[in-house]
């Protein structure tokens, strides 16, 4: 099952090295990562999106609570969260697909960034299916290069992850 992990931890170096040493350490896959500071300078905020049952997240989330560096954290899908990631995608556009292309990005909300007589770039964000599904309808064949930021997510409503 996948998990969005989302983690305060001390703002100082070696902090990221050493969740991701204990993914590492205990062979935990880490499917997308995403690492910036707060409002408080102190702290960062680490969102961790991984797989795996219920009972090696438990052993993930203890593992994690013992590490100094981290403050606090919580599992963001055992509740009603919003997550969204960051896509740029860059594919093949000319003569007639150049306008479906176009069409389709504006059904998925996405902004062409860039454009050449052959390429456009778009920008897209969104939740990993939607932009899975916004790859499935262009079809991979026109694809160029895909980069994408990894999983940012937050709980809803008045709950935070805070001091």
């Amino acid at each position: 099952m996948r998990r969005i992990i989302s983690i305060l931890l001390e703002n100082e170096p070696g902090a990221l090295a050493r969740v991701v040493g204990l993914f590492a350490q205990r062979s935990y896959n880490i499917e997308t990562l995403t690492v910036a500071p707060t409002e408080d300078e102190s702290l960062s905020r680490m969102t961790i999106t991984t797989t795996g049952p219920d009972r090696v997240i438990e052993q993930i989330t203890k593992q994690l609570n013992k590490l100094i560096a981290v403050v606090k954290l919580v599992d963001l899908t055992e509740g009603a969260h919003i997550e969204r990631e960051l896509m740029l995608i860059k594919v093949k556009a000319s003569g007639a697909q150049r306008a479906e292309i176009k069409r389709t990005a504006d059904i998925f909300r996405g902004q062409i960034v860039d454009v050449t007589s052959n390429v456009y770039t778009i920008q897209l964000t969104g939740s990993t299916d939607k932009l899975e599904a916004f790859i499935d309808a262009i079809g991979e064949n026109c694809i160029l290069e895909t980069v994408r930021t990894g999983v940012s997510g937050i709980s809803r409503g008045e709950k935070t992850l805070s001091l």
